[in-house]
Protein backbone atom coordinates (compact mmCIF):
# COMPACT_ATOMS: atom_id res chain seq x y z
CA UNK A 1 0.00 0.00 0.00
CA UNK A 2 1.36 3.23 -1.16
CA UNK A 3 1.72 6.00 1.92
CA UNK A 4 2.61 9.42 1.10
CA UNK A 5 3.53 10.90 4.67
CA UNK A 6 3.60 15.04 4.76
CA UNK A 7 4.86 17.46 7.62
CA UNK A 8 6.04 21.13 8.32
CA UNK A 9 3.06 23.09 7.61
CA UNK A 10 1.82 25.70 10.26
CA UNK A 11 1.15 29.55 10.40
CA UNK A 12 3.76 32.27 10.01
CA UNK A 13 3.84 35.87 9.37
CA UNK A 14 4.70 37.28 5.91
CA UNK A 15 8.48 37.08 5.32
CA UNK A 16 9.33 33.96 7.34
CA UNK A 17 9.87 30.46 6.55
CA UNK A 18 8.68 27.10 6.74
CA UNK A 19 10.15 23.64 5.72
CA UNK A 20 7.59 20.70 4.07
CA UNK A 21 8.57 17.26 4.04
CA UNK A 22 7.33 14.24 2.57
CA UNK A 23 8.29 10.81 2.64
CA UNK A 24 6.84 7.96 0.61
CA UNK A 25 6.68 4.31 1.22
CA UNK A 26 5.02 1.35 -0.32
CA UNK A 27 5.92 2.30 -3.48
CA UNK A 28 7.52 -0.94 -5.99
CA UNK A 29 8.95 0.87 -8.94
CA UNK A 30 11.32 3.68 -9.48
CA UNK A 31 10.00 7.21 -8.16
CA UNK A 32 10.31 9.38 -11.87
CA UNK A 33 9.38 12.84 -10.44
CA UNK A 34 8.27 14.29 -6.77
CA UNK A 35 6.63 17.55 -6.34
CA UNK A 36 4.62 19.89 -4.05
CA UNK A 37 1.00 21.41 -5.37
CA UNK A 38 -0.99 23.41 -3.25
CA UNK A 39 -4.56 24.83 -3.63
CA UNK A 40 -5.36 28.43 -2.62
CA UNK A 41 -9.35 28.97 -1.22
CA UNK A 42 -11.35 28.61 -4.18
CA UNK A 43 -8.77 28.57 -6.45
CA UNK A 44 -7.78 25.43 -8.60
CA UNK A 45 -4.64 23.13 -7.19
CA UNK A 46 -1.23 24.28 -9.29
CA UNK A 47 2.17 23.23 -9.51
CA UNK A 48 4.98 24.93 -6.84
CA UNK A 49 7.48 22.73 -7.60
CA UNK A 50 8.77 19.37 -8.57
CA UNK A 51 12.33 17.61 -8.90
CA UNK A 52 12.92 14.45 -11.27
CA UNK A 53 14.91 11.56 -10.53
CA UNK A 54 17.85 13.11 -12.73
CA UNK A 55 17.74 16.44 -10.69
CA UNK A 56 16.16 18.53 -12.86
CA UNK A 57 13.77 21.01 -11.38
CA UNK A 58 10.41 23.16 -11.90
CA UNK A 59 8.84 25.96 -10.03
CA UNK A 60 6.06 28.20 -10.66
CA UNK A 61 7.03 31.06 -11.34
CA UNK A 62 5.57 32.86 -8.34
CA UNK A 63 7.99 31.15 -6.20
CA UNK A 64 11.39 31.49 -8.28
CA UNK A 65 14.08 32.28 -6.23
CA UNK A 66 12.25 31.87 -2.57
CA UNK A 67 11.86 27.98 -2.82
CA UNK A 68 13.67 25.28 -3.63
CA UNK A 69 12.68 21.67 -3.48
CA UNK A 70 14.99 18.98 -2.75
CA UNK A 71 15.42 14.91 -3.23
CA UNK A 72 16.96 12.15 -1.08
CA UNK A 73 16.14 9.12 -2.99
CA UNK A 74 17.25 6.77 -1.02
CA UNK A 75 14.66 7.87 2.05
CA UNK A 76 12.25 8.73 -0.58
CA UNK A 77 11.34 11.66 0.56
CA UNK A 78 11.33 15.21 -1.02
CA UNK A 79 12.14 18.83 0.84
CA UNK A 80 10.46 21.76 -0.05
CA UNK A 81 12.26 24.79 1.80
CA UNK A 82 9.93 27.88 1.75
CA UNK A 83 11.73 31.43 2.67
CA UNK A 84 10.58 34.73 2.12
CA UNK A 85 6.89 33.81 2.23
CA UNK A 86 3.76 36.14 1.08
CA UNK A 87 -0.09 36.03 2.02
CA UNK A 88 -0.83 34.24 -0.99
CA UNK A 89 1.69 31.51 -0.33
CA UNK A 90 -1.35 30.46 2.02
CA UNK A 91 -2.96 27.22 0.77
CA UNK A 92 -2.94 23.68 1.59
CA UNK A 93 0.24 21.52 0.18
CA UNK A 94 -0.43 18.59 -1.29
CA UNK A 95 2.92 15.96 -2.05
CA UNK A 96 2.84 14.35 -5.24
CA UNK A 97 4.63 11.52 -6.15
CA UNK A 98 4.85 9.71 -9.69
CA UNK A 99 6.65 6.18 -10.33
CA UNK A 100 7.34 4.17 -13.02
CA UNK A 101 3.97 2.52 -14.29
CA UNK A 102 2.44 3.59 -10.97
CA UNK A 103 0.72 6.74 -9.51
CA UNK A 104 0.42 9.77 -9.38
CA UNK A 105 0.09 9.50 -5.79
CA UNK A 106 -1.21 12.69 -3.67
CA UNK A 107 -0.87 13.03 -0.35
CA UNK A 108 -3.81 14.25 2.53
CA UNK A 109 -2.24 17.61 2.28
CA UNK A 110 -0.43 20.00 4.85
CA UNK A 111 -1.91 23.85 5.75
CA UNK A 112 0.49 26.62 5.23
CA UNK A 113 -0.99 30.21 6.20
CA UNK A 114 1.06 33.35 5.76
CA UNK A 115 -0.53 36.35 7.86
CA UNK A 116 0.49 40.17 6.66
Amino acid sequence: QVRLVESGGGLVQAGGSLRLSCTASGIRFSINSMGWHRQAPGKQRELVARVFSAGTTNYADSVKGRFTISRDNAKNTVYLQMNSLEPDDTGVYYCRVLATAQGPYWGQGTQVTVSS
